[in-house]
């Protein structure tokens, strides 16, 4: 386990970030990106909790909305989670005003505390790694880690598991290390990660896990406006007895 200071927005991964090498040879970490997602997740939790490791999840925040049960298990079962964005929206294009990304942003991170109950890490990672230069810098302002990677499994383009563990495993090989890129929202990762990962035992990485110093203090105006588009119900004032009603002992 490592413990990152995401002090002025760190870069992580060497597909677009050369100057953190913090990983040994053979150290790898776990990274999913989309969920939370039925069924895909909560395999995905199985697979790492049957193996004892770790790893850091990216969830986008209108996906935390629907799911918020299962972003909880996540962090019950201990792994890191940041933000991915409210709407996996690409922060880089040219549509984009600089306001619509730190909404972006910001509304996902608000997303992920609302549905854990607790702040998110200072974690962050771009859709499709499309890193827009205002966006990095907001980011750097924020104090949230940067997040790319070493290895994409390109999982979501898999005709199955066998195609993702092929894939992961030889790019690993030429590598040696690095943070792999899943996404826990694709099946074909649910189904390739328990015999990938006792791969990955049998061939002699280590999984790191990274951990932030510090949570990441969420926007109050995002945190509000998101509870309120939410349109919560409120809580009924109706007695009990004329709410539910026994209908056989």
């Amino acid at each position: 386990m490592v413990e990152i200071d995401t002090t002025g927005g760190p870069g992580f991964g060497f597909a677009h970030f050369k100057q953190l090498d913090f990983l040994a040879d053979k150290e790898i970490v776990l990274t999913f990106d989309d969920g939370p997602w039925p069924v895909n997740t909560p395999s995905v939790l199985k697979a790492l909790a049957d193996e004892c490791t770790k790893a850091v999840f990216f969830p986008i925040g209108m996906h935390a909305t629907y799911h918020p049960e299962i972003l909880k298990q996540v962090a019950a079962a201990g792994h890191s989670v940041g933000a991915h964005t409210w709407s996996h929206a690409n922060l880089n294009s040219q549509k984009m005003t600089e306001q619509q990304a730190k909404d972006e942003i910001e509304k996902g991170f608000s997303a992920v505390k609302l549905a854990l109950g607790a702040a998110p890490s200072p974690f962050f990672r771009f859709p499709q790694l499309q890193h827009g230069p205002a966006a990095m810098t907001y980011l750097g302002t924020r104090n949230v880690a940067i997040f790319s990677c070493d290895v994409d499994s390109f999982d979501f383009r898999a005709k199955d598991a066998t195609q993702i563990i092929n894939s992961v495993l030889t790019k690993l090989e030429k590598s040696g290390k690095g943070i792999i890129l899943m996404h826990d929202f694709q099946r074909h990762t649910a189904e390739a990660l328990p015999l990938l990962l006792r791969r990955l035992k049998a061939g002699g990485y280590k999984v790191v896990q990274m951990k932030a110093k510090a949570p990441l203090q969420t926007l109050a105006e995002y945190d509000d406006a998101l509870v309120k588009d939410m349109k919560l119900p409120v809580a009924s004032t109706r007695p009990v007895n004329n709410v539910v009603q026994t209908v056989t002992e």
